[in-house]
């Protein structure tokens, strides 16, 4: 049997092809499907960047009736019967509209995660290229204050650290006269393991993104939100 169908609304991306709001009637239509579709869930990404304060300085008029549109959407599902469940994500809550932050009930502030949970999340990003689980459980607690993605930025330094060291000594082993670096299978067996001062190195040049906005995070939930438990 298949599940309820999710669709998924993401601002436009710097870069894309049209780099402009999605139109009108590609939101009426999104909305029409999920209705059709019910039970179903339509879930808006980064929500501050669609659904940020109307009237500010430069505003697009496409952004204008795209939010318009959606506050209009938003009214149909809520006055109908359709078993439609919108859920929402932000960084920035208090970059929201008014008008939207009035129709989404439920505002629940998720936390930073505890030093359990960041000692989870490395062990299922490294857990397998770490020598110890020591060193995770090491850096889970000196690691206060990150968020999720500045965890999974934390080991994605940590991983490329032995590969950078490895593709010095290929490229010196390829200098040297007469010199080869290997085939595949011998560079898979010399990458070697994430070293506890890998993992240093990278809580170095890895900082917490999100702790600069703990007092505005706490303002906002109190008096807006709940708190996830």
């Amino acid at each position: 049997m298949v599940g309820p169908l999710t669709l998924t609304l993401t601002p436009p991306r710097a870069g894309s092809r049209t780099g402009t709001p999605p139109p009108p009637p590609q939101l009426r239509v999104l909305f029409e499907l999920a209705r059709y579709h019910a039970p179903s869930t339509i879930f808006m990404d980064e929500l501050d960047a669609v659904m940020m304060a109307r009237g500010g300085d430069g505003e697009h008029e496409a952004s204008r009736r795209m939010k318009t549109e959606i506050l209009v959407q938003m009214d149909g599902l809520a006055r109908g019967t359709e078993l439609v469940f919108v859920l929402a994500a932000t960084n920035m809550p208090w970059e929201l509209d008014m008008a939207m932050l009035r129709r989404l009930e439920k505002r629940i502030m998720v936390p930073l995660p505890s030093e359990e949970g960041r000692a989870a999340m490395l062990r299922g990003l490294l857990g397998d290229r770490v020598a110890s689980e020591g060193d995770l459980e090491r850096v889970a607690r000196e690691t206060e204050g990150f968020s999720g993605s500045d965890i999974h930025l934390l080991a994605k330094e940590a991983a490329m650290r032995p590969l950078r060291r490895l593709m010095g000594e290929l490229s010196a082993a390829d200098d040297a006269p007469g010199g080869r670096a290997g085939g595949d299978a011998d560079v898979r067996s010399r990458l070697g393991r994430v070293t506890p001062e890998d993992l240093e190195g990278a809580q170095r040049v890895t900082k917490p993104s999100a702790k600069q906005y703990e007092a505005k995070y706490a303002k906002f939930s109190e008096e807006y939100g709940v708190l996830a438990n």
